[in-house]
């Protein structure tokens, strides 16, 4: 009598036939779909720690922000001081009205038909100063020579000159704010000493001149639009 190993099962016709214990009907054990679902899951975190879109974008943006300093720098030129934005919109917006100013006054000296908008007291007179002996410099009507001056202010002024490093235009707009000054400071003499009497159009041009005589003044002692020596910046 044929003796039966453990694990082997009878089978019709005198065979037998071997349990495979890794097997159940030829179909994997849990613990080795276990493994394969543990390996799918080990590989899974890889995958996703790849950078995705948001990250690259946030990336650039970065990337983007630090060459902003070196973009500004280089469109204003290697160790050039910029002038502010506020004192390039501000002395600009004086200029301008100034420029209105000078013209309003040169109408009324040429069109007799057109009467200042001013009081007339002992005190307030435009109309007296206006056709005053002093009203004119070096035979030209100092109405004229404010509308020049204030003209050529508003273009060296503005925002577009302001950015340019040329010393030329740096040191005329000094030298006219000098002159300027210098001539509104007689003008108030005439006007307190000789004329007796105030034009109020003529002190708003006054005041718009001073307030520029130090935003300019302040820009020079800064040092805006010149060359520094990269080692002491």
């Amino acid at each position: 009598m044929a003796t039966r190993k453990p694990g082997t099962t009878a089978r019709p016709g005198g065979g037998t036939q071997s349990r495979d214990k890794g097997t159940r009907g030829g179909r994997p054990e849990a613990s080795a779909a276990t493994g394969t679902t543990g390996e799918r899951q080990g590989k899974q975190p890889a995958r996703q720690a790849k950078p995705g879109n948001g990250q690259a974008r946030a990336a650039g943006q970065a990337q983007r922000t630090r060459s902003a300093p070196a973009a500004a720098a280089a469109a204003t030129g290697p160790g050039v001081a910029a002038t502010p934005a506020w004192l390039q919109w501000t002395t600009w917006g004086l200029s301008l009205g100034g420029l209105g100013v000078s013209i309003y006054l040169t109408i009324a000296h040429f069109n007799t038909s057109v009467t200042l908008a001013c009081p007339a007291t002992s005190t307030v007179n435009c109309e007296k100063v206006t056709t005053s002996p002093e009203s004119y410099a070096f035979g030209i009507p100092v109405a004229v020579l404010g509308l020049a001056f204030y003209l050529f202010l508003a273009v060296v002024n503005s925002p577009w000159v302001w950015r340019m490093t040329w010393p030329p235009i740096r040191w005329a707009r000094i030298g006219s704010m000098v002159v300027g000054i210098v001539f509104v400071l007689w003008l108030v003499y005439a006007e307190l000493f000789k004329i007796g009497a105030i034009c109020l159009w003529c002190t708003s041009v006054h005041v718009i001149t001073f307030a520029l005589f130090v935003l300019i003044m302040f820009s020079f002692a800064a040092g805006y639009g010149t060359t520094r020596d990269p080692a002491l910046a």
